[in-house]
């Protein structure tokens, strides 16, 4: 398994549009059903800083996240959109889980 956590701040004015494209990636990644994929978007309370968590099965798993077109669309408009604090990354290592997680 891997654990991926990304967090950014948008500008403000960017926010709305933000969500709306996170909201359609969780539309095609429920359509797509796939197993391999737990993916959340938060958003803190200051409405402009965003932290996603994915879980992925396998590395192919989180290939086939970043194939997805509505995906690679939130990606492309996050870069141009003029972040005021670019995505951190980190690598997590789950320790335990309220709910089975791919039945490990």
């Amino acid at each position: 398994m891997k654990i991926i956590k990304v967090t950014y701040t948008v500008r403000a004015e960017y926010s709305e549009q933000n969500q709306n494209n996170i909201k359609n990636v969780m539309i095609d990644l429920k359509n797509l059903n796939h197993q391999g994929i737990n993916y959340n978007a938060c958003l803190s309370d200051d409405n402009k800083t965003f932290i996603h968590t994915a879980f992925f099965e396998s590395d192919e798993d989180q290939k086939l996240l970043t194939e997805v077109p509505s995906f690679k669309y939130f990606q492309e408009q996050l870069k141009s959109s003029g972040l005021e604090v670019p995505p951190k990354q980190e690598l997590l290592i789950l320790v335990g889980s309220s709910s089975n997680i791919f039945n490990c």
